[in-house]
């Protein structure tokens, strides 16, 4: 049996030895988890470069808040909020793999001519460009299910079968990319938690995310201190959902998931070692 890989322009990440983890940095002035704590250029550079050293193996610089509610902004100043950031990571940590976490084709394109070799797609290729632009890469493509919008997804949203629907959304969208010439070794999937889902949506996306497994992707997924953890554990600010963040992050590493989308790097880290060592005996 071949090695799993997932190919991210001239990095290779070899999948199933242990869970990788993706940091994220947000540089939006509403991020629902940091409070924009990050928006400065410089400032989110430098968190970047902690999140590297506590052992993160990729980072995810987002531009456009996709919180439940928020409005969208346009290209110009999602542009100007990632590039200087994803230039300044190039620049510091040139070996650091950098993932633009956008669902427009031109912001991917020059994120990807700054040096990013990530594109983590909410809209799952929506923008007709996008397989395009990181076909021509080379690049790591995130396909995400989302149902609607960021301003109107938590808007009563509904499922006959939340499992079956997001799974054929996705294969869809996987067959979709390399129809277009992508090769599947470049792409991921993720459910999309939170996005489009209540709280029994989650839960049995998490259940079944071995069922994600068949679609011939990496699997990505994102729990970090995400409402359904806060309704959980009966936590109200994102900053304090450490520890249901992390028992989220165990629960995907020992079922399915290659990778954890985290803002609390090196918690997970430490956290993903027990689990790895449990799950897939690598103690």
């Amino acid at each position: 049996m071949s090695e799993r890989i997932w190919r991210c322009r001239d990095r290779v990440f070899v999948l199933g030895r242990r869970t990788l983890v993706m940091g994220i940095v947000n540089v939006t002035p509403d991020s629902f988890s940091d409070g924009g704590m990050f928006a400065d250029a410089q400032d989110a550079v430098a968190h970047a470069a902690t999140l590297v050293d506590e052992g993160a193996d990729l980072v995810d610089v987002g531009g456009e808040s996709t919180r439940p509610g928020s409005d969208p902004v346009s290209v110009d100043e999602e542009l100007s909020r990632v590039i200087p950031v994803i230039e300044g990571i190039r620049a510091a940590r040139p070996d650091v793999v950098v993932s633009v976490d956008t669902h427009h084709a031109e912001v991917a394109e020059r994120a990807l001519a700054s040096g990013a070799a990530v594109v983590n797609d909410v809209g799952a290729g929506h923008d007709a460009a996008m397989f395009d632009v990181v076909r021509d890469a080379e690049a790591g493509l995130v396909l995400m299910h989302m149902l609607g919008d960021p301003k109107t997804m938590q808007d009563d949203p509904r499922y006959v079968d939340v499992v079956g629907e997001v799974h054929e959304f996705l294969r869809e969208r996987v067959e979709a990319a390399v129809f277009t010439g992508l090769r599947a070794e470049q792409l991921a999937v993720d459910p999309g938690i939170g996005f489009g889902k209540d709280l029994g949506h989650n839960l049995a996306l998490l259940r079944a995310l071995a069922a994600f497994s068949d679609l011939d992707a990496t699997v990505l997924v994102g729990v970090s201190r995400k409402r359904f953890i806060g309704s959980l554990s009966g936590v109200e600010r994102a900053v304090d959902r450490l520890e249901g963040s992390l028992a989220a992050a165990a629960w995907c590493a020992a079922n399915g998931a290659d990778v954890v989308r985290v803002h609390d790097v090196a918690a997970t880290v430490r956290a993903l070692k027990v689990t790895d060592a449990i799950a897939r005996g690598t103690g």
